[in-house]
Parts: C-alpha cells; structure tokens; sequence
C-alpha cells in the first residue's frame, strides 16, 4: 500500500505522529489502498531514480504490510541510506517505528467484540479508527464502517493519480476532520505515466456551501438556541426535521454539535439482558412546566416512565401529585397502553412503593402489592443507593426530559401529556435503539404476544390504615364503628375500606379477621358471634361508675346498656364526660328530665344541658357558715395583747 504526503507537511501538526489518509485506487501496477498507522518500526526505503523530489516510499516490514510515502526530512531519526545499483535491487534502510504493540492490539481488539464504534476506539485509546479498523478486520470481528450508520456508505469518488514529471502539483494535504466523505487523494507514483484513464471526476460542491461545509451551518443559529435551553444533539435534529425540513442526518448534527461543545462520556455499564414479557421498569422523574388549572400558575408536573425490559419501548404519562393510589393507577393505565402485563415490575424504593426498604425481605406498600397481585405482576424493588438495576428506566425518564421536554411549557396538563404522546409514537418508537441496534416498534412487536393478558376488570381501590379496638369491641371508620373478632380488645388492627366494604386483618400476618359493609356515620355493624354472651368486667366497671356519679345518671346507663348492648359502652362513657364538664348534679337533673320522658340517649342529655345552661354562681351576704365581723376583730385583738406581754 502507498500513500502520499506532501513535502510541505509536517508530522508535528498531527497528534502523536497518526497520519491519515484517504481512499485511492488500482492503477496500472501500482497497488493504492485506504491506510493509516503509526510510524513506528524498521521499514525499508527505495528513493525513486531521479533524485528530484525529498520523498521516499517507505514500507515497513512489520505489521499489517502498510506503505507510506513520507518526507524524510520530518522524521526525528536520521535514515541509513545504502546504495542504489542500477537495477534498483538494493535499497536504503530507514529507522521508523513498529506498528502497535500487543497490549494496544488487544485493547482495540477487546473494545471491538464490545461492539464499540470506530471513533468511540480512537477516543479511548488514541488509536485511529482507520488503524482500529483494519485490526479488527484482521481479527474477523464485525464491525460499523465509519459513515455507515443508518444507511450504506456512499461511493467515494475516484482518486488523481499525478506522475513525477508534474511537480507543479503539491502532494496530498493531509486533513484531521473526522468527516466520513473524504476528497480524492493525489499520488506521486515512481513512473512517468500520464493521468490513469477511467477516472471520474470529484462531485461538484453544492450551491450555496463548499465542500467541506457541514450541512448545518446555514442553521447554526437554531442549532445554537437549542443548545443555550439545554437540549442535546436528537432533539435538535427533531426540530430542524419538523420545522425546517432538515435532510441531512442526525450524525451530521451530532458533529456539528461536538465542534460547538464538547461532549462528556459517562463509565460504561453492564447490560442487563431479559426475556419478553418479563420485567418492567417504572420510575419518576422531573416533568415539564404546565399552568395549574386551580391557581392559574405554572407547576412542575412529575413524569412517571415504564419501560419493557427487552424491546425498551416505554409509557410516559404526567401528573401533577402523587399518592399511593396515583402511583397504582399510573401502572394501571401504562399496563392498559401495553395491552398487557409483565411477570416483574422492578421499582426503586419510594415511599408510594416501599414502606420499609430491605434488599432481602422488602415491606411493599400494601394498595400497590394488591395491584400487582390483581394484574399477576410481582414487585421487586431495587438495593438502596443502586439506580443501575434500572438503568433502562433511567436512560428514558433521561431521555425524555433532555430531549422532548427541555425548555418547554405548556398551558394544561393535556397539552404536554399530547405532545409527549405524539413524540413517542413520532420519534420514540421509530428509533433505532443504541444498545440493541433495532427499531424500537419492531421488537415491541415480538415482545407483546408474551405479556400476561388484562384483566377483565380494573383493581378496586380502597384506603388503609390502623385502628384500635376499644371498649365495645369495635373500631371507628369515618365515624361509624364496626365489630371485631372477641380478644381484640385494646390491640390495634389494619384496616382497609372503600365505597361498599371494610376489612379488619391482622396487622403481623395479613390475615382478613372480618368483613363489613359499609354503615352510615354513628352506625354500627358487629356480627352475632362477635356479641358477648355476658356483660365484661370493664362494662360492670364503667356502669358502677356512672352510678357513683348520680342515681339518675347509674339509671339512664343501665337502660342504654340493657337496649343497645355493647354498643352504648361508648354512650356511656359520653354520659361520664358531660358529667366532668357540667357537674354531677346538672348531668344527674338531664338523665332524670331524659327518663320521665322515656328517652334513653346520650344526645337528649346533650342537648338539655347545652339549651339549660346553669345560673352563675354568686356570694351570699348573710349565711349561717360565715361569722360575725366583730368576731375576728376581737379574736385579733386578744392575740395582739397576748403577743405583747
């Protein structure tokens, strides 16, 4: 293989002496292929006859067989130059480094089975993607040509071959822009041939750019604007194709983007591979700015994001709170836009999720678990401080927020939750995926006959929480009281109600202790085994002490106790606190106005006591407790008398 490089160029302008060339083509016997390397190494030097130019043909000895036309006067080290006999069999010697050494060898070639790209090789390691490339050819791994993303490299025009006799053309002019169209090269050969024939002429530049112009420069400032909101490279190539019409490719705005800031290149991570239609990720993240409907202002919403684990296709819905109950019905409505369910939802640890974090034995959210037992989907929630179980969840909530929603606002909740609908069906599924090199749509195609089938009716929600069993063997729901199992008496109990029923359960095993309907405010419900077959010792108590209180008040509690049953042990317990605010006489007068009028109830006491307020009291003048005046200004005197003595 030969190349040029001209006299006027100089190794010093290229980093670490990498020299890069572009594309020529057989002519005559002179065999010119695409080259780049290092020069490193012994090589072996044959100056053409007339001694006319500074250039040397150099092939090196070692390696992958690369040949070089280079100056000589550029290279730090001196050649050995040996003589020429007349048939040209002997050649000069010079000293030139060696090709890539083991250790870089097998570094391009451990990051090519990765299935890194070219340029992604020559970023880490500083080995150029032309080098990396034939390397890996060498070593029958598969890999992207450079510019062949998304589409089949174009056909590079035919290289000028220039003989010696025309020295009023420079040699090749070596360029360090990493574009994938590269220009013919220009070849010095040894012999005095004319111009090969057949060879095509370069394309003519478009109008309007030259021909090293990028194609997005007549948008640089659109490109520019969206980079000063934030967004990145995809979401500036979006735009420039719905609202100009762009037609280049994304890589040339990528490009572009880079020369204008400079990328950060984050660690790599292991991919977790899973089958179809068996995980899914769920996570929250920042959303856009959207105007409240109740106050008018803008908020920022919350965006919640499942993604599949096999074809990566993700639900992203926008809400402007959560709760428990929010969070089940985003899977609810993100499963029913799957049309279907997956064996394993991973999750991180939020409190709507996780009530008790544990790597080994997680305590769930009770209304979430119920959800995903009804759906058939089990919840595993991820280690503390570990976001990279997720990561596939991660990079779409990220995606979405960098991408679509960066810098935008919109008016209603409505509007972003379209325009971020009509972004996934747009540009999200028609992707082609980074990590699994397919469309998005294709693969969610074959991963959506193995998800679990809907239900046929959606999860019944209800609240929950904790109460004590009290003194009449039940607990208050929303003011209405509902019995529990006998042995429950002062203990607490989960309990879970909704529009039609409340449960009881056992608040260390889960299990249901019992069932009501629901009952209006002040009713109670307690099933016939759970009625007490003789009165409690606390009942006897508590009507002992409503006795001591007033005959009257013992009376009226007796009777409520004797119609109502356990039921009124909470009425009584009323009956005693009135007796604290009004006086025992003042309640003992109410019970006996409620019983001349044969109405045992705690409210009639109330309220008799509440329209009959007590006079004040006030300070009697005359009365036989108090003493005479006279007497204690005498019993004063005698003892100053006797103080005095």
């Amino acid at each position: 293989m030969r190349c040029g490089l001209g006299r006027r160029s100089s190794l010093s302008q290229f980093p670490d002496n990498v020299l890069r060339f572009r594309r020529a083509q057989t002519s005559g016997s002179l065999r010119i292929q695409h080259c780049s390397g290092k020069l490193r190494g012994l090589g072996t030097c044959r100056n053409p006859p007339a001694q006319a130019s500074r250039t040397a043909v150099v092939h090196l000895t070692g390696g992958l067989g690369h040949s070089w036309q280079a100056d000589l006067g550029h290279f730090s080290r001196a050649p050995k130059i040996q003589d020429v006999d007349s048939d040209e069999r002997a050649v000069s010697s010079v000293d030139v480094s060696n090709v890539l050494n083991e250790e870089k060898k097998q570094q391009v070639i451990a990051l090519g089975r990765l299935g890194w790209s070219l340029r992604r090789i020559q970023r880490v390691t500083g080995v150029h993607r032309e080098t990396a490339a034939a390397y890996l050819k060498a070593a029958g791994i598969a890999f992207r040509p450079p510019g062949s993303w998304g589409r089949q490299p174009a056909a590079k025009p035919a290289n000028e071959v220039i003989t010696d006799p025309v020295p009023e053309k420079p040699a090749t002019e070596v360029s360090s822009d990493l574009v994938p169209a590269k220009p013919a090269n220009e070849v010095i050969t040894d012999f005095g041939a004319e111009s090969a024939a057949g060879v095509t002429a370069a394309p003519e530049p478009q109008p309007g750019r030259s021909p090293s112009a990028s194609a997005c420069a007549p948008y640089r400032d659109a490109i520019e604007l969206g980079l000063s909101r934030g967004r990145n490279a995809m979401a500036i190539w979006q735009d420039l194709v719905d609202t100009y019409g762009f037609a280049a490719s994304y890589q040339s705005v990528r490009r572009f983007v880079l020369k204008l800031r400079p990328s950060v290149w984050m660690e790599a991570c292991a991919v977790i591979e899973t089958a179809p239609g068996e995980e899914a990720q769920v996570d929250y993240g920042k959303g856009p700015m959207a105007r409240e409907p109740l106050s008018g202002k803008y908020r920022r919403t919350r965006l919640f994001v499942m993604t599949l684990g096999y074809s990566r296709k993700s639900v992203r819905l926008l809400v402007f709170r959560s709760s428990s109950q929010i969070w089940a019905e985003l899977h609810e409505k993100a499963f029913r836009r799957l049309t279907g369910v997956t064996r394993v939802v991973v999750l991180d640890n939020l409190r709507e999720g996780v009530l008790t974090p544990d790597i080994y034995d997680p305590a769930l959210n009770p209304l979430y678990r119920d959800m995903l037992q009804r759906y058939g989907a089990v919840a595993l929630p991820c280690r503390v401080a570990d976001p990279d179980r997720k990561g596939k969840v991660e990079s779409g909530v990220g995606h979405a927020q960098k991408t679509p929603l960066k810098g935008l606002r919109f008016e209603s909740l409505e509007e972003a939750q379209t325009y971020l609908d009509h972004w996934e069906a747009r540009w999200a599924d028609t992707r082609i995926h980074g990590t699994t090199k397919r469309q998005v749509a294709v693969m969610f195609a074959e991963e959506r006959p193995t998800l679990l089938p809907l239900p046929i009716e959606p999860f019944r929600y209800y609240q929950y929480g904790e109460r004590t069993v009290h003194l009449d063997g039940c607990v208050e729901v929303e003011a209405a009281y509902y019995g529990a199992p006998p042995g429950w008496i002062g203990r607490r109990v989960q309990v879970q109600w909704d529009a039609r029923q409340v449960r009881l359960m056992n608040p260390q095993t889960g299990q249901l202790l019992r069932e009501h309907l629901r009952q209006a405010r002040g009713g109670h419900r307690i099933q016939d085994q759970d009625r007490p077959k003789k009165t409690p010792l606390s009942t006897l108590q508590l009507l002992d002490r409503a006795g001591k209180a007033g005959p009257q008040v013992g009376a009226l509690c007796r009777e409520m106790h004797h119609a109502q049953g356990q039921t009124a042990v909470r009425r009584i317990l009323g009956v005693l606190s009135l007796a604290k605010k009004y006086g025992p006489a003042s309640v003992d007068e109410a019970c006996t106005a409620a019983l001349e009028v044969g109405v045992s109830d705690y409210h009639f006491v109330r309220r008799y006591l509440e329209r009959n307020p007590q006079l004040p009291l006030g300070l009697r003048q005359v009365d036989p407790l108090i003493r005479q005046l006279t007497l204690y200004r005498d019993f004063i005197q005698n003892k100053t008398k006797e103080s005095e003595e």
